[in-house]
């Protein structure tokens, strides 16, 4: 048995050889092209198979269709509303940030002159009577001898001016007592009696002034 088996592998062997043998001759042909023809008779030899492909299967038997039923008719519909599109707002022009403007220069005026010193008080004052008593009284006792005759009275009102030295340099009636006899007296009176202390101006230097008084002439 054991013998047998080894036979049989020999041929096994041995037909694997001739079998390689022939593959190299039939690619050293195939190579060549000597067996051109022989290939081609060989491919031609070859027969096709038809493969027949099972016919599709029967459509199955579609349901019938449902019957038909009312349907309500869709409820009216409204038309939208009209949208009112706004303009589009005007473009925003942004301006660039500007740089706040540079602060003024700062100017330091010069120091203020010093104040004058303070102007002394005033010394003006008016004219004033020196001893009115004395001379208004004198004045009215040089009463005219035609208005003692004629029994007249009467009160004058006189301005006088009065010079730098306290003399009366000018004499207007400013109140006529209704006689021209008692003011012209009265005039010449204060011309030649009445004494005043002069007028000052602001430095204290005597100046002109006026004076403003009334004679009366009356009979005891």
């Amino acid at each position: 048995m054991a013998y047998a088996d080894q036979q049989m592998s020999g041929n096994r062997i041995i037909a694997l050889i001739i079998v390689a043998i022939i593959h190299v001759v039939i690619g050293y042909v195939l190579i060549s092209g000597l067996a051109y023809e022989a290939a081609t008779k060989v491919i031609e030899r070859v027969t096709t198979v038809d493969i027949e492909e099972p016919p599709p299967p029967e459509p199955e038997d579609e349901p019938p269709p449902p019957e038909p039923q009312d349907v309500a008719p869709p409820p009216p519909v409204a038309p939208p509303p009209p949208i009112s599109i706004a303009p589009a707002p005007p473009p925003i022009q942004t301006q660039p940030t500007i740089p706040p403007p540079a602060p003024p220069a700062l100017v330091i005026p010069p120091p203020a002159p010093p104040a004058p010193p303070p102007a002394p008080p005033s010394q003006a004052r008016g004219a004033s009577p020196d001893g009115q008593n004395r001379w208004a009284r004198r004045i009215q006792e040089n009463y005219p001898s035609r208005a003692l005759r004629e029994e007249t009275e009467g009160t004058v009102g006189v301005r006088v001016g009065v010079s730098p030295n306290g003399r009366v340099s000018s004499c207007q009636v400013t109140a006529s007592s209704g006689s021209s006899i008692l003011d012209d007296a009265a005039c010449r009176g204060m011309e030649r009696y009445a004494r005043f202390n002069p007028a000052l101006d602001a430095a204290g230097n005597p100046t002109n002034g006026s004076f403003a008084t009334r004679i009366t002439y009356q009979l005891n």
